[in-house]
């Protein structure tokens, strides 16, 4: 058994902690009596909720191998993102839980995908199929939540963590949320354009959140009631934000931030094949997208978005340049928040995978030391 040891400052309080790995397991972290002076902080690993492909590989696609899944695994790993929700967007109901099946089985071969894959998020078929509010998402299989669907759903993911996302406009609605969440699910709204009523039932039937606040929404709206504000304005709700400064505005980030408890903000990257990756031409269900040079990633010849290219860790440092605060700050809102959220276990603590980060500040800027497994990822300068 191999033993190793770091001594750091604990992000939750500020003390000295000795955090021991034997193997690939958290063994203890203990408080240290010492200085803490040049020490880095201690940090769990970053969390997304909502990946759609990444590192050039599409989980759309029905010829998706092992490799390919963990293609994308490591890719996210480069970018502290040790678990992610393996995301399936809107097709016919039959292929998506073929495809499901499909990707369960692939992640139970593979150590690296058990431990990486911590669940699934369903954006879709349950969405509008209204224009400006499907998104890239094709409005012809767009269908309603029912409970029939639900428990079809469950006899594939069985004791799985699984998010949904659904439009609550639909009259089948609040049973399916509430059939969902005695099956154990989570459920999100999101691609709506439901009214206030509507928003309140779906809570009042078991909705948590709601999936990247500012999108799944037109370009053009009514600027005294649209769903952004109606979302605000639930005090229900959580949300999810995208913090690459081309879905949400920096402004309207932190116009976000002051309006919402931060307890109900996490951030995802909504990423696509095309995450951690450069301009080019991307796979995305059957569809070809474009990232154009400014980030951005489009269906050629269109102006709605349709999925990103952040990378998490990338992520976190826009947050805290549009914030203006450091990267430890905003760190939760894409680490321990979405955990807790979707239902996962938490990480830095006894027992948990060895997966931790160590955020080194230096006279040039942060410095992210990633580590998986106990073992060393990458080193990241940001620098100022």
């Amino acid at each position: 058994m191999s033993t190793t040891t770091c001594d750091a400052l604990d992000h939750r309080t500020g003390g000295a902690v000795r955090l021991t790995c034997a193997d690939d397991r958290i063994k203890s972290i203990e408080p240290l009596s010492t200085s803490t002076a040049g020490l880095p902080v201690l940090l769990p690993p970053l969390v997304d909720i909502q990946i759609n492909g990444y590192a050039g590989v599409d989980f759309q696609n029905d010829r998706c191998t092992r490799a390919d899944l963990e293609q994308a695994a490591n890719g996210l790993a480069a970018a502290a993102c040790s678990r992610f929700l393996l995301t399936l967007i809107t097709d016919q109901w039959d292929r998506l839980l073929a495809r499901l099946q499909r990707d369960r089985a692939l992640r139970a071969s593979s150590p690296l995908l058990s431990r990486r894959i911590a669940g699934w998020h369903m954006e879709g078929p349950f969405m509008s199929p209204i224009p400006g509010f499907h998104g890239a998402h094709p409005p012809e299989f767009m269908v309603p939540p029912t409970p029939e669907r639900m428990r079809e759903l469950k006899a594939v993911t069985g004791d799985d963590p699984v998010l949904i996302t659904l439009a609550p406009e639909w009259p089948e609605a609040p049973g399916a949320i509430r059939c969902a969440r005695e099956l154990g699910f989570r459920v999100w709204v999101g691609h709506t354009n439901a009214t206030p009523a509507q928003l309140a039932a779906a809570v009042a039937a078991g909705a948590e959140g709601l999936t990247h606040l500012g999108n799944g929404c037109p370009t053009e709206w009514n600027r005294h009631d649209n769903i952004t504000f109606r979302a605000l304005d639930e005090p229900g709700l959580r949300v999810s934000i995208i913090p690459d400064r081309i879905h949400v505005s920096p402004m309207l980030f932190r116009l976000f931030h002051r309006s919402l408890d931060e307890a109900r903000i996490c951030y995802t990257t909504d990423a696509i094949s095309a995450g951690g990756a450069g301009p080019g031409i991307y796979p995305l269900a059957g569809m070809q997208v474009e990232v154009g040079t400014d980030g951005v990633v489009r269906q050629p010849g269109k102006s709605n978005y349709a999925g990103s290219s952040l990378a998490p860790l990338e992520g976190v440092r826009r947050a805290a340049a549009m914030l203006k605060r450091s990267p430890q700050n905003v760190w939760p809102f894409f680490s321990t928040q979405p955990a807790t959220f979707v239902g996962l276990p938490p990480a830095l603590v006894a027992g948990a995978p060895a997966d931790y980060c160590l955020l080194h500040e230096t006279g040039t800027g942060p410095r992210i030391e990633i580590r998986f497994a106990g073992e060393p990822v990458r080193e990241v300068l940001w620098t100022s």
